[in-house]
């Protein structure tokens, strides 16, 4: 596992440290005390991943489209 910060990782190293995470605890190898710590980085990085494809899918759907079906643009996200 790294000391990198969960908020500052990329959606992609999240993904390949949470999948790390999972195989450890599947594989039940670790101390309680460990398997916890594992849990809870398993569970933010949980969390980074979906808000980072949360903040993709945004992005996608602000892209705006001519007659045509050609991206033009992006139109501003609604802030309500």
């Amino acid at each position: 596992m790294t000391q990198t910060p969960v908020e500052e990782m990329s959606f992609e190293q999240a993904m390949k440290e949470l999948e790390a995470v999972v195989d450890n605890l599947e594989r039940g190898n670790v101390a309680l005390d460990e398997s916890i710590t594992l849990y809870e980085r398993g569970a933010a990085l949980k969390k980074r991943c979906e808000d980072e494809l949360k903040r993709a899918e945004e992005k996608v759907a602000a892209i705006t489209l001519d007659a045509n079906g050609t991206p033009t643009g992006t139109q501003p996200l609604d802030a309500g």
